[in-house]
């Protein structure tokens, strides 16, 4: 069931292109969203709350989608202290009907959709041996088919609008990884997902590409548990010689490719992985 949050609704003030202003450390080109509509999911917290106060002071209205209600509103909060513009929908991403009427109300309220961004997600590490049914399908159920259905919805409107669709996979869908096999699944399902959307829609007006991110510091990978019994040398190679990223970085990329900047761009994978799956 989609429920509005209690601080569903902020001020949008009249900027005009081109005006800057700083949001968690980055300056930004404000304007380069005005009169857009951008539905984030998993916008309550790391890349999907990065994402969603990127696209706001970018001058979009957003739509956070999440099941987190309390970290919605912290993020509906922030766009409106920083002077943006931003409404909340409380869902599952792993229900169907969640996802198709999270669209439906969105595009009953704002009257268009010009930005899908599919960034919800979960992870957790465990041996193949470990692995139930249950969390089988519900790591699928939010990392594949909450993006599909989404897009379903999503891309009609995203077609009438001439907008972008932009999937959150992972380096995780580019290389093969111990311990995260229904991870890694889910995100190589997730890029070749969006490949195939790109080639069905190639003829349209509207683009589909992903973002593939490595290690992110946020709630997340800070809750990420590994088996107590690991292999440490199975897992050195996926660590790389860099940090985390902060999710504005991630965002930055993810609104960059959602942009007219990126005009020329579609079906594409964007690694954002500080080199990890370049050799």
């Amino acid at each position: 069931m989609v429920e509005k949050s209690d601080s569903s609704r902020c001020c949008k003030p009249n900027i005009p292109t081109g005006d800057q202003r700083s949001l968690a450390g980055t300056v930004i080109d404000m304007g380069r969203f005005n009169d857009k509509v951008a539905l984030v999911t998993g916008a309550a917290s790391g890349i999907g709350r990065a994402t969603a106060l990127r696209f706001a002071a970018d001058g979009a209205d957003v739509v956070g989608f999440d099941s987190n209600a309390d970290g919605l509103d912290q993020v509906a909060l922030a766009a409106a202290q920083s002077g943006a513009s931003m409404t909340t929908l409380v869902g599952d991403v792993g229900i169907r009907n969640d996802c198709m009427t999270a669209i439906e109300n969105t595009v009953l309220e704002h009257g268009r959709l010009d930005v899908l961004a599919n960034v919800a997600g979960i992870a957790w590490a465990e041996h193949v041996s470990d692995v139930t049914e249950e969390g089988w399908n519900r790591m699928m159920g939010v990392n594949v088919s909450g993006a599909f259905w989404f897009s379903q919805a999503a891309l009609p409107h995203l077609v009438s609008s001439h907008g972008n669709l932009v999937n959150v996979a992972s380096n995780a869908g580019l290389m093969g990884q111990a311990y995260t096999v229904a991870y890694s699944t889910s995100k190589g399902a997730v890029i070749n997902m969006t490949r195939a959307l790109a080639m069905e829609y190639a003829k349209e007006p509207v683009r589909i590409n992903a973002v593939a991110p490595g290690g992110v510091d946020s709630p997340m990978s800070r809750d990420f548990q590994m088996p107590d019994d690991l292999d440490y040398a199975l897992m050195q190679r996926y660590i790389g010689f860099r940090p985390m990223a902060d999710p504005t970085e991630v965002a930055n990329v993810i609104a960059f490719v959602a942009s007219d900047e990126a005009s020329r761009m579609h079906g594409a994978i964007v690694t954002v992985d500080g080199g990890l799956t370049a050799g």
